[in-house]
Parts: structure tokens; sequence; C-alpha cells
């Protein structure tokens, strides 16, 4: 018994010079007084003396391509978009088991839009997120092979967590995706390049216009339900080619959860729904685009796939209604700005006051890479993209300021990094899931990334 007892305090004494070692104090120091602050300030300022808008006629091209994987193949062939066994990406809960079908197609789909010399490509994709591994080598290739930059390429995800996984490393990513397969990756950056080609291929002469709407109780704040505002607007680009050809681009941000854990299919979603419904009444292309869906979550109507269905139609619908009024216009203006962010360092927290040390927090997470927020403007549009599950209420606050300056805002997610639930400062202590479990760079992140993008919007508007 006493030497139970000795080896037992042995070893809470080295627990307890673990614990000391590995954990740290939240660092409550506010953001505008921190290094990667003034560094992402000196670097915007820098841009905008040098900001420029191009106007005149408008350019507008389409590409597309599946990313629906062929399964249960005798071998993995990227060339062919067949494997073996693909995980099915979006839920923890599945620890990573393999799709067991599919239940209906997945796309990437690139829409182009230039005006005089300045070029820029919307690309949509039905997947959790746009995987960083996967954006990296896109812009690399198309860097190489067309001369196009990052600045030039607006990445955003439908969000469906039912699409394919296998694309991330380390711990957390593991956790959401699956094992990962480098073969999965290779097929996924071609897909992505060659919708990206075939949509500058497409660039003909034509018009564009833009509209949003209401949508009632389609959504609700999940995080603090009725107390906590929604974000319930609905907002869309309609551009038409001369030659005829229609295309939508939509964005809504509840998120696309209407298919939990138990289904096991590749599956779109409700914006599978969406895009299929007005793909079928007189649009050639619609492309979704997951918005600010921090805290906003969809309203379940029926089981199984009926809410998907549901929601994804009813939107559709209301689409097909107003776009009916929408003026398009031959000529517009473009403006595009990319910002290189600095962030600061990992406070992935144990308790609400302590965190791992940064070093030990960084090896659950596959290497971040140069983080970037982008903004354009498209006529009477402000269009920005952010590396995460951006918040709907911060959206809001941005959506607002930027009605003051008589133009429409949109916030799109998952541009090609992420960076877990980007939140207002007041929910920091609060104990839920996206505020304590997915908030990763401590309490003024959120308010940090809303200050720059305000910013990038007086910089836009004011040209």
């Amino acid at each position: 018994m006493q030497k139970f007892m000795k080896i037992t305090g042995i070893v809470l004494v080295i627990l307890f010079l673990f614990l000391i070692w590995a954990l740290k104090k939240v660092d409550y120091t506010p953001y505008f007084k921190c290094d990667y602050y003034n560094n992402s300030r000196a670097r915007l300022d820098s841009i905008d003396q040098n900001l420029s808008l191009a106007q005149g006629s408008v350019f507008i091209g389409f590409g597309r391509k599946s990313i629906t994987p062929g399964l249960n193949a005798q071998k993995d062939t990227p060339t062919e978009g067949t494997f073996e066994k693909v995980p099915l990406a979006g839920f923890g809960n599945r620890r990573g088991k393999f799709a067991e079908g599919i239940h209906d197609s997945t796309f990437v789909k690139a829409v182009a839009l230039k005006v005089k010399q300045r070029l820029l490509i919307l690309i949509g994709s039905d997947m959790l997120i746009v995987p960083p591994v996967v954006s990296k080598e896109v812009i690399n290739q198309l860097s190489e092979k067309l001369g196009l930059t990052q600045e030039q390429l607006f990445f955003t995800a439908s969000h469906t967590h039912s699409g394919v996984g296998g694309w991330s490393e380390g711990i957390i990513g593991e956790e959401f995706s699956g094992k990962p397969n480098p073969k999965i990756v290779k097929w996924l950056i071609q897909q992505f390049s060659e919708a990206i080609e075939e949509a500058i291929n497409d660039l003909q002469p034509g018009k564009i216009g833009n509209g949003s709407f209401k949508t009632g109780n389609l959504l609700w704040n999940r995080m603090i339900w009725d107390k906590g505002e929604k974000n319930s607007v609905f907002t869309f680009i309609l551009a038409q080619q001369d030659t005829g050809k229609k295309l939508i681009l939509g964005s809504f941000d509840a998120h696309p959860t209407t298919l939990g854990d138990w289904n096991m299919k590749i599956s779109g979603d409700y914006p599978g729904y969406w895009q299929r419904k007005l793909e079928n009444n007189g649009f050639d292309a619609a492309v979704f685009s997951a918005g600010s869906v921090g805290s906003q979550s969809p309203r379940r109507k029926n089981k199984k796939f009926g809410t998907a269905r549901y929601l994804g139609e009813a939107l559709a619908d209301s689409v097909l209604k107003y776009s009916k009024s929408i003026k398009l216009s031959d000529s517009i203006s473009l403006s595009i700005i990319n910002l290189k962010l600095d962030l600061p360092a990992l406070q992935v927290r144990v308790t609400d006051g302590l965190k791992l040390k940064p070093s030990l927090a960084n090896k659950l997470f596959p290497d971040i890479g140069n983080i970037n927020i982008q903004a354009a403007r498209i006529g009477n549009l402000l269009w920005f993209t952010s590396p995460g599950d951006f918040s709907g209420e911060l959206a809001i606050e941005l959506k607002n300021a930027g009605c003051r300056e008589r133009y429409n805002v949109l916030i799109t997610s998952f541009n090609g990094n992420y960076l877990g639930y980007i939140l207002p400062g007041k929910y920091y202590h609060y104990n839920d899931y996206e505020s304590r479990i997915m908030s990763w760079f401590g309490p003024y992140f959120g308010p940090y990334n809303y200050e720059i993008m305000r910013r990038m919007m007086h910089d836009l508007t004011d040209l």
C-alpha cells in the first residue's frame, strides 16, 4: 500500500508539472494594441494607396466539374475520380466513416467576371470547406499556367456536412474529414482547376445585377435561440451572357445541417436541392455559397431528406420570384482587395481562463499557412470572403454599414483557409460548441476581423 501511494504521488507530481508546462492563461490584450493588428492595418493602408476601380462592359463565363466520387472502385484513380473508399466530411461523430453511396451529385462551379483587364472568378463547391491544401495548389497551378493570382480567386463552399472528405491532416482536420487521402486531394485540385479554366474560356459579353429578400422563419440563432439575432436575408447575383446563358449565384446563412450524422451518403444538403430546382427552371447554372453561417441554423420541417428538399426548393421558389424584377446592367465597376491577415497566437482553451501552450496547440492542426480576407466591389454589391465560420451577427452589422452607403453586402465563409468560428467578443465566455470548442484565436478575434472588413468596405466605397 505504501509503495502504491508513493507511485501515485509521483504520477500526480508529474501530471502537475506537465499541466504547468502545457497550460497558459488566456491572453486578454486588446487586439488594437497587438503587433498582428498593426501589421495588418499597415498592409491594408498600403493596398488602399494603390486601389483602383475598373469601369466598363462586363464579360461573363461559367465552368462546372463534378466532385461526385465514384465509389467502390478496385483502386484509387484520381484522373477518373474513382476510389475504393471516400470518407464523408462534416460531423466528428461519424469518426471518419466512409460514404455508403451517392444520394445526389455534387459539383465545383466557377463564374468568371471581367471588366476591362480586371478578372475575378467566383468559385462555389459542394463541400464542407475549401481545403487549404486544395486552394493553395490550385492557385499555384493556375498562377504558373494562366498567370492568375490569389486576389482573383474567391473560393467558397456550400458547407454541406455530407460531402467528400479525406483532405485534411492533423487531429482536428481528421476529426471532421476522415483519414487523409492524397489521391482525393489530387482529384479535387484537378476538378477545381478545370472548372476555373472552363469559366475563363467561356467569357462573353453579358449583363449582371444583384438582389436580396427576407426569408422569414427559415433559420434561427442556434447559439442563444430566440434571444440572438438571425441573418435571414438571402442574397443573389443574376448574370446573363448576350448569347442567352443565364447564371445565378446565391448565398444564405443557414448551416447545411438538415442532414445529420445519420446520413452516410454523398449529398449537397439543401444547397443541392436549391441548385437543381433552379437549373430545372430556366437557369443554365446555379452556384451556392455558404454565407456567414456562424450561429445560424435551419429550422427543421420534416424528417430525413424532407427538410433539405423543403428549404432548398422554398429558397429557389423565392429566387425565381424576385429575380424577375432585377435590373441587369452591361456596364459595371469592379475592384478587388486581397489582404494577408496576421494572426494572434492560438488560444485553444482547456478551461474558460486557461489555454494550451501555442506550440502544443499547433500540433492539433495542419499547417495554417497564409491567411487572407478578400473583398470585391461588383457594381453596387460588396462581396467579402472569410477564412472560417463567420458570425451571422457580425454580418448583420456589416450589412447595415453597407446599406448606409447604398451597397448590398455579402459575406461568405470558407475562402480556402479555415480558422474555426469567428464570433462577436460578447460570446467568448459562453459555454457553447461554437464559442468554447471552435473559437481558437482568443476573445477579440471576431472584433479584429470585423474591423478589418469594415475598413476594407470604406476603402472600396471611397473610390
